[in-house]
């Protein structure tokens, strides 16, 4: 069974998600509120997408090299409780540039970052 690629990328502005089912077939783009209300929010999130999609997910969550924002620091604790679950799997990464793809998702603005992270660091 294929796994779908999720990229997390949390931010003071905004969180935002790429979910890809291999590296050419976009999913899901979003910007969301920087921070989840609930502790659970995350673990749902992935929870519910591999429940809807039928398949499991391996997500990245992308840290800046030099933030300690408190943004990143939510994050990382819910990594900390929810590291492996039967439905998904969460890895910390460093976020970083590499080359563009184009999908056919136009209007979110720039997610070039994400896909090349799915690709280079969930996709292994």
């Amino acid at each position: 069974m294929r796994s779908i690629w999720l990229a997390i990328h949390p931010r003071p502005t905004g969180t935002r998600i790429l979910a890809q089912a291999g590296p050419g077939e976009t999913l899901i783009k979003a910007h969301l509120a920087p921070t989840p209300t609930s502790p659970r929010a995350m673990s749902t999130l992935l929870e519910g997408l591999a429940l809807w999609q039928g398949a499991p997910i391996r997500a990245a969550l992308c840290v800046e090299p030099t933030a300690d924002t408190c943004v990143t620091s939510s994050f990382l604790e819910s990594v900390a409780d929810y590291g492996k679950a039967p439905l998904f799997e969460i890895e910390v990464v460093t976020a970083g540039r590499r080359q563009r793809r184009r999908d056919r998702l136009e209007g979110m603005g720039d997610f070039r970052d994400l896909r090349q992270l799915l690709l280079f660091e969930v996709a292994q």
